[in-house]
């Protein structure tokens, strides 16, 4: 039994790694359509890039929670019946 619960807790693991990852690579995707370059300083293509990168992960990770929040919950409610 608690091979089992392992071995769920290891799946939960690698699905929420993918999801992160996979809304992390759509979102940059998404991202380089939008030009930043007109709201900064000229030459400081570095710190863009940075700043890139940042809001890349933090939407891509807070889409990616959103979904896996989303497909627990519609589990749960089976709960509510």
């Amino acid at each position: 039994m608690l091979e089992s619960v392992g071995q769920d807790m290891g799946q939960q693991a690698l699905i929420g790694m993918l999801s992160h990852l996979t809304f992390i690579v759509i979102t940059w995707y998404v991202l380089q359509i939008v030009k930043l370059d007109a709201l900064f300083v000229k030459g400081r293509t570095f710190e863009i890039r940075v700043l890139m990168i940042f809001l890349t992960i933090a939407i891509g990770t807070t889409v990616s929670r959103f979904f896996l929040d989303f497909i627990e919950w519609s589990g749960q409610l089976i709960y509510l019946f």
